[in-house]
């Protein structure tokens, strides 16, 4: 099972240019394009397998969805596809918007 990383610790590594982790948003396009974290991708069933395919399994990985929920079992099939590093992110989305409301991009 992925392990789970607090809104804090993913905002700190977020902001450590030199190590930071792939975050990529589960959510549906409109949803990631009304807000999401900068620098996030989003992955669905379209884009995953190249995803997997392009990404080393070194990466440390943070699973973004709405709340915090549907990240984990996300979080652990990018696991079971070889990542080393993958967790799901507390409070989701959700949780990161309105802790850190400055550091949300729009498309």
């Amino acid at each position: 099972m992925a392990q789970e990383i607090s809104l804090t610790d993913a905002y700190q590594q977020w902001q450590q240019l030199d190590q930071q982790p792939v975050f990529v948003d589960i959510r549906d396009s409109q949803s990631f394009a009304t807000g999401h974290i900068p620098g996030s991708r989003p992955l669905n069933n379209d884009n995953v397998a190249a995803f997997v395919q392009q990404t080393p399994a070194e990466t440390p990985v943070v699973v973004v969805c709405y709340h915090g929920i549907s990240s984990q079992p996300a979080a652990d099939v990018l696991q079971q596809q070889g990542f080393s590093i993958v967790y799901s992110l507390q409070g989701g989305f959700t949780g990161w918007q309105a802790r850190f409301p400055d550091d949300v991009e729009r498309s």
